[in-house]
């Protein structure tokens, strides 16, 4: 019996054994331990592999087994496995590999969609494992740590990676990505600037005050909400600030890169953060994810270390907005299904738009508002008080007038950006200040004596909730970072308040 190594992702990774035998019997090629069709249809891929190397099949019969075998397992990329556990059968060679590749008819090794996810996901299982991968997906592979990662293009060089240790050695992966060559160290971590400008807050007219909140908001990863009339700007503020969200880590950006390609989607390493902007008619299990069948990620998951965006914010379902009450304020979402439970991590900047009312004047100048005071309360109660709690920046926007200029534009706010990021890290901070939890939001966002008195006394006048205390004093934390002030002082949480949502 030979075998070698691949993996199968359902809910979560699982390691799989393939196993061969050749036996004495009828001629025949069975594949055994609950593979699905797609594993199963690998016997005809893998037959005419074969057959194009003029590989003669013996008179016996020929069993692969995926161990464990009462584990579900699907994918195409068993292909590679199985044809070289054939090849090989009478041949001495490394057993300990982990094997990944679909085949083509002419014994082309190819990629797939969701192997980059798998690979990612096998170096948190299994340390300094050797991977052999096609060479399409060999440069992103070499990025993930503990992994030894070789490369061939076709089934011909995989056999003969096995039976020659000369050419073997040529097949080893030590390239670097274009993308990680450009990195910047900041507290002794490597992380990928974005310098991808291709939506530009300069071609927002005027609304410096929103202009003002989303360089906040981007410094420290604060939830925030625009308010306003149709065209004021909201959206155009919402798409603009994925471009000047901090850097990424390098393993940020693999990561982000691992969820996308879950979603079935063939995707590069990328400097820009994730932006998610799902429709008001979503379904809950496309947000959220899960399904009928699978554990399947959702779109909060995919946004990750990046940005979701809800736009017409009132008109999602109920079930929808109370639903994100979790991933905002644990960062994370649970997938239950029958026999599987699914976590992932939901650490993104939120960002929603709404109208001040249902036909979207109520702010305006020049525009007659028709709705009356219940359907303008009905249309803000789908946003519920805890919900809103959630959110640290508000915004109410103004209408654009025909003399507003742009005095901003995206490259200067990121590079403020950049400085108070770094600042953060430097401080010896694992998250960014929208982040932060309990111990550390005492240890960082240290007031001054002016500071606390404004404080305590906005927390008797406006009520607030620990949340909301909280909301409070992160977001002056940064605006005390963009100051360069050490301490937070009387400014800084004035204008904290004045970005708290108004039924506060």
């Amino acid at each position: 019996m030979k075998s070698l190594n691949c993996a199968t992702f359902t809910d979560v990774l699982r390691v799989v054994r393939v196993e061969s035998i050749f036996m004495r019997g009828l001629p025949g090629f069975s594949i055994v331990g609950l593979a699905n069709t797609t594993i199963k249809e690998s016997e005809s891929r893998v037959k005419a592999a074969l057959l194009s190397l003029n590989f003669s099949f013996p008179p016996q019969k020929i069993v692969i087994n995926l161990s464990p075998s009462d584990l579900p397992k699907s994918g195409s990329h068993f292909d590679l496995s199985i044809a070289l556990l054939i090849a090989l059968q009478k041949h001495e060679f490394d057993e300990s590999f982990y094997v990944f590749a679909e085949l083509g008819l002419n014994g082309e090794a190819k990629s797939t969609n969701s192997l980059f996810s798998i690979l990612l996901f096998l170096s948190n299982k299994v340390k300094k494992a050797k991977v052999l991968v096609p060479k399409d997906i060999a440069l992103k592979a070499a990025m993930i740590p503990n992994f030894e990662v070789y490369a061939i293009s076709s089934l011909d060089e995989a056999i003969r990676f096995f039976i020659d240790e000369e050419f073997a050695k040529t097949c080893l992966v030590n390239a670097t990505h274009p993308l990680f060559e450009k990195t910047i160290e900041i507290g002794g971590k490597n992380y990928v600037p974005n310098f991808n400008f291709e939506l530009d807050f300069s071609d927002i007219k005027g609304q410096e005050r929103a202009k003002r909140a989303c360089l906040i908001a981007a410094c420290g990863m604060h939830n925030i909400i625009f308010e306003g009339s149709p065209g004021c700007g909201k959206s155009m503020c919402a798409k603009r600030l994925r471009y000047i969200l901090p850097p990424q880590s390098e393993s940020e950006v693999m990561l982000a890169a691992a969820y996308e390609s879950l979603n079935n989607k063939n995707v590069d390493f990328s400097a820009l953060r994730a932006f998610r902007s799902p429709h008001h008619t979503s379904t809950r299990s496309s947000i959220f994810g899960g399904g009928s069948h699978t554990a399947r990620i959702g779109e909060v998951a995919l946004a990750n270390g990046g940005e979701l965006f809800f736009d017409e914010f009132p008109h999602f379902g109920k079930q929808i907005l109370e639903s994100l009450r979790e991933p905002l304020e644990d960062n994370k979402i649970l997938i239950s299904r029958v026999n599987s439970k699914t976590e992932y991590e939901t650490k993104f900047i939120f960002v929603a738009a709404l109208n001040p009312c249902p036909c979207g004047n109520l702010f305006s100048k020049n525009g007659n508002c028709i709705c009356s005071q219940v359907q303008i309360n009905r249309y803000k109660s789908a946003i519920s008080s805890p919900l809103l709690d959630r959110i640290d920046i508000y915004v109410a926007m103004d209408e654009v007038r025909q003399d507003d200029k742009s005095t901003l534009c995206s490259k200067d706010m990121y590079n403020d950006v950049l400085r108070v990021f770094t600042t953060q890290k430097e401080r010896g901070q694992s998250e960014l200040n929208g982040k932060l939890e309990g111990s550390e939001i005492e240890r960082i966002c240290v007031l001054s004596v002016q500071a606390k008195d404004v404080l305590n006394q906005a927390i008797s006048r406006f009520n607030l909730s620990q949340r909301g205390i909280n909301k409070t004093l992160k977001v002056a934390r940064t605006i005390a970072d963009l100051a360069n002030s050490e301490m937070i002082e009387k400014a800084h949480i004035l204008e904290s308040l004045s970005f708290r949502v108004r039924s506060e």
